[in-house]
């Protein structure tokens, strides 16, 4: 559907009487196949002014000739030829001009958008429900300069959260009852191949270095790769027998994941990792920026493959979880 002709005075929720200055931060969604009503009534419920409703095959063109853009929100949940180019773009100037930008991705394209991510202040989603992309849109507002949300609340920061968090609901409900698009299943985990990782992805990669090769002690066993994955599939068997609401540990699904692929010397791609995780993976990208920003996770970019970037644990990673191995096989022998 073509979406760049909508107007915003088509709707009465967006009309400004004449001559009346409208103070709200601008919005470009750029997205195929919504309606001008939903994005109508989505900026409107983010208190956001919206700029216009973009198809990605317009987008790139748009960039180019939009001035006064405060937040700009992607939706790609699919591969299109244009959509490296977009994403650079979007990332240049969201560099450059300290934009917020929120990029929903699909598990087909998230490898890619992870790729590209360059700014700060860009939000990385993928399948986000609608609480993840209300507080995706509230913080791209709150991070934006001309922002002015939230101006009663200076009193107190208690209000303050109170009122984001009413404000999240709020936005949520309203994203909910639009149904911008199906609300996907969370995916599967499966200890199988990874869905994203080939063994034609390493050629010419250089080498991982065995875990212990050069600080193994004589009377210590090396740690086998077998042993993390059994540790992993006894952490998912919790779920036959208790909900798995319980026992949520993100981070560290993730690390142990990563410790096996370092055993077995592979690869990791984003989107394998977030599968990995067992929770939707907006949630497991908030915990791979977290675990990058405190140095326990790096960025390894392909040298054969711009358009992908693996993720590795550091040393200091490595070493710690090397060492409750070993601490922890006198509770797992006694």
């Amino acid at each position: 559907m073509e979406m760049d002709h909508f107007q915003p005075g088509l709707g009465s929720s967006f009309d400004v009487p004449l001559g009346a200055r409208d103070d709200r931060q601008g919005l470009l969604i750029l997205a195929d196949d919504m309606c001008a009503e939903e994005v109508r009534a989505l900026s409107e419920a983010a208190g956001l002014r919206l700029l216009g409703a973009v198809p990605l095959d317009h987008a790139c063109a748009r960039l180019d000739a939009q001035v006064g853009c405060d937040i700009v929100l992607l939706f790609c949940p699919a591969r299109t030829a244009m959509l490296e180019r977009l994403l650079v773009q979007l990332e240049t100037m969201a560099l450059q001009n300290e934009m917020p930008v929120v990029t929903v991705a699909g598990i087909d394209t998230l490898d890619l958008a992870y790729a590209c991510l360059r700014s700060e202040r860009t939000q990385l989603l993928c399948s986000p429900d609608h609480a993840d992309l209300a507080a995706a849109l509230l913080a791209a507002a709150s991070y934006a300069p001309s922002h002015t949300l939230h101006e009663a609340n200076r009193d107190g920061d208690g209000v303050r959260l109170q009122q984001l968090s009413e404000e999240v609901s709020r936005l949520a409900r309203t994203l909910e009852a639009l149904t911008l698009r199906p609300r996907q299943a969370t995916p599967s985990f499966d200890l199988g191949p990874r869905i994203s990782d080939q063994p034609s992805d390493y050629i010419g990669m250089p080498a991982l270095e065995p875990i212990g090769s050069a600080k193994k002690s004589a009377d210590t066993a090396p740690i086998q790769a077998a042993q993390v994955r059994d540790l992993l599939r006894a952490r998912r068997l919790r779920e036959e027998y208790m909900p798995s609401d319980l026992f949520a540990d993100p981070a560290w699904d993730m690390l142990l994941d990563l410790f096996a692929a370092r055993l077995e010397h592979e690869r990791v791609s984003v989107s394998s990792l977030c599968i990995a995780s067992a929770v939707p993976p907006t949630t497991a990208l908030r915990w791979i920026r977290t675990l990058t920003e405190r140095g326990f996770v790096d960025r390894q970019a392909d040298p054969h493959d711009g358009r992908r970037v693996f993720i590795a644990l550091a040393d200091r990673a490595v070493d710690a979880i090397s060492q409750w191995f070993v601490a922890s096989r006198r509770f797992r022998c006694a």
